[in-house]
């Protein structure tokens, strides 16, 4: 959601801006621009539309200057167009803002602003930073911006120019993500390490209430009173071929395919022979017998993969197990203490409704594990624990290997807790944890021959409804599956727990209606039968999805997609992968923009 990118260096700025905003695409936009110190003035350019547009626009008129911001927005205050699209000038034109997040007291500071004769151009909640560091300007940028911050209610990431320090670039933050690159005789701010690490894999976390001052050689920081703070550099081993295509049509489809090593990095080096090691986090006898509650939190697929991991957990832990959308669970008044475990999933470690979940949930007393994929993420610096899912970068805004490596983060522990709490048997344990370990293999025994899935997909592509049925563990998967249709195809797309169907749900189906039934769960299988059966009876098509054992359920419905035999417990993220598949050959065959599909954005932080 919102992208910036900022550069101070020895290169043409306009370039290596407009590069980096390519590389921020993914996180869903409207609109963008870049602004560059060009001799005593700056420039902006900017526009509706894709960054594409941008640079055909900058190729006519490109302004020439070593240091710039730049911006992809995600419409909030104000219709995309090319004035409310960043930067944003202050009316005298000696300072320029990019600006993630929302003010939330704009509208009086833009009320008092304008009593003191500083006209606004735009509808934008952000312009209101630009024309306030005008108006509280001292001949000092960094005791300003101490002040601006004091007067800025909200989440706000910036990057700042200032024409009368042509060879600075600033930043501040608060409950927004920004990172400090940091180059050879080069600097970079950006709102996420994708748009920087081409050039560095050298990081500083910005963190909230505090200024980055940066010129190509030095970095200094400050807090929100002026003083200096010092910080310590971390390394992103990314490598930037993640977040190209590699010669795939589209990033979810490599993402797609890059499962079985997400999968792997994540799991293999947590499986210590017969010991389950979860980095840091401390599972002792004492901590583990404390807890008599779990909370899941998670917004989105990571609410799903909660769904997921609350079977399991319970299955084996005998714990109860809340899973909650982070959006609810802020505003519940949540029943939460000292002996609850708090979870809280998202795979960028910034989405803003799960941290506001993190911070009640740690005022409130409880214990909290953070599951996220980014390396010094908001959610993971602010969690008690952390655990990291090796997935690398995930650029398409659906969620692929995020959502499978969560899962099996929280398979790990489920066993680990029951492991500890000596409530499951050694038998059953090593099975499971054979079982995680053969995962990698089966997912890419199920990326070895695609052929049918597409066939099927290709072959729905034009209807306008499919539901998703499933009972316990299938149901809880099949609530992905229809996200990731709804998502990147626009089919309306339903998941049903298939025992609710003759609770009303059945007078949705309908003659060219299609199910996709997932029936994995051996001691459910009679009773899914007998639901394709309700729903071939009202002339509805089946398509199930089961093991490779099963030959009933194909004989039964009007298809089947086969996974490779499994331990029916860590079903999920095989169906997931098929599920991803059927979705992506669907949208393919519509030709929609599956990588950046309409209206989303990659990572949600505003609420």
């Amino acid at each position: 959601m919102c992208g910036i990118i900022g550069y101070v260096g020895g290169k043409k700025a306009a370039p290596v801006l407009l590069k980096g905003l390519q590389r921020l695409e993914y996180r869903g936009y409207d609109s963008a621009g870049i602004a560059v110190v060009d001799g005593d003035t700056i420039r902006a350019v900017k526009t509706r539309g894709e960054v594409k547009v941008l640079c055909d626009k900058v190729e006519k008129n490109e302004p020439d200057g070593i240091i710039g911001i730049g911006h992809t927005r995600w419409a909030t205050h104000g219709a995309p167009s090319d004035v409310n699209s960043h930067p944003h000038l202050s009316a005298d034109g000696r300072f320029c803002v990019v600006h993630n997040g929302i003010i939330e007291n704009f509208a009086e500071l833009k009320e008092d602003l304008i009593s003191h004769g500083l006209p606004f151009k735009s509808e934008t909640d952000s312009e209101v930073i630009a024309q306030l560091i005008q108006y509280l300007y001292n001949g000092d940028m960094i005791s300003t911006l101490c002040k601006v911050m004091d007067r800025l209610s909200g989440s706000y990431a910036a990057g700042i120019l200032c024409a009368d320090s042509p060879s600075t670039l600033y930043a501040i933050r608060k409950d927004n993500p920004l990172v400090i690159g940091l180059g050879q005789n080069e600097n970079f701010i950006a709102s996420d390490f994708a748009a920087a690490l081409e050039h560095t894999h050298n990081f500083v976390q910005l963190n909230d209430y505090e200024i980055a001052q940066m010129t190509a050689r030095a970095v200094t920081f400050f807090d929100r009173n002026g003083n200096k703070v010092e910080k310590t550099p971390y390394r992103v081993d990314w490598d930037i071929s993640l977040a190209e295509k590699g010669g795939y049509p589209h990033f979810m489809l490599k993402e797609i395919y890059e499962q079985p090593k997400a999968l792997h990095d994540t799991l293999s080096p947590r499986i210590k022979g017969d010991n389950i090691v979860l980095d840091k986090i401390e599972f002792s006898p004492a901590n583990v017998n404390s807890i008599n509650r779990i909370n899941i939190v998670g917004c989105g697929s990571a609410y799903h993969a909660g769904i997921v991991g609350k079977h399991f957990i319970e299955k084996y832990c005998r714990i109860n197990v809340s899973c909650e959308l982070a959006s609810e669970y802020i505003y519940s008044n949540p029943i939460t203490d000292n002996r609850t475990l708090t979870i809280v999933i998202s795979q960028s470690g910034e989405t803003a409704d799960s941290l506001a979940a993190l911070r009640l949930a740690k005022k409130l007393g409880s214990h909290t594990i953070a599951i996220v994929n980014v390396l010094n993420s908001a959610i993971a610096r602010e969690a008690d624990d952390v655990l990291y899912t090796y997935a690398g970068p995930e650029i398409a805004v659906a969620t692929t290997k995020g959502y499978t490596t969560q899962v099996a983060a929280l398979f790990l522990v489920g066993l680990k807790i029951a492991k500890v709490k000596h409530i499951i048997s050694d038998a059953r344990y090593n099975e499971l944890l054979k079982e995680l370990a053969l995962l990698p293999d089966k997912v890419s025994e199920i990326l070895s021959d695609t052929d049918k899935i597409k066939r099927y997909a290709e072959n729905y592509a034009d209807r306008k409804c499919v539901f998703f049925i499933g009972r316990g563990t299938d149901y809880a998967a099949s609530l992905e599956g229809a996200l990731k249709l709804k998502e990147i195809s626009y089919i309306h797309a339903e998941a049903y727990a298939a025992g609710e169907l003759k609770h009303g749900t059945i007078s949705l189906i309908e003659e060219g209606t299609i199910t996709v039934a997932l029936v994995t769960q051996q001691d459910l299988y009679a009773k899914m039968l007998s639901n394709i059966k309700a729903v071939q009876s009202r002339k509805g098509t089946v398509l199930a999805l089961s093991s490779q054992s099963n030959v009933k359920v194909g004989e039964q419905s009007d298809g089947l997609i086969t996974i490779p035999d499994c331990d029916d417990d860590v079903t999920p993220v095989l169906t997931a992968v098929i599920l991803q598949l059927f979705a992506y050959y669907i949208a393919s065959k519509r030709g929609c923009d599956i990588d950046k599909p309409r209206h989303l954005a990659k990572s949600v932080t505003v609420e």
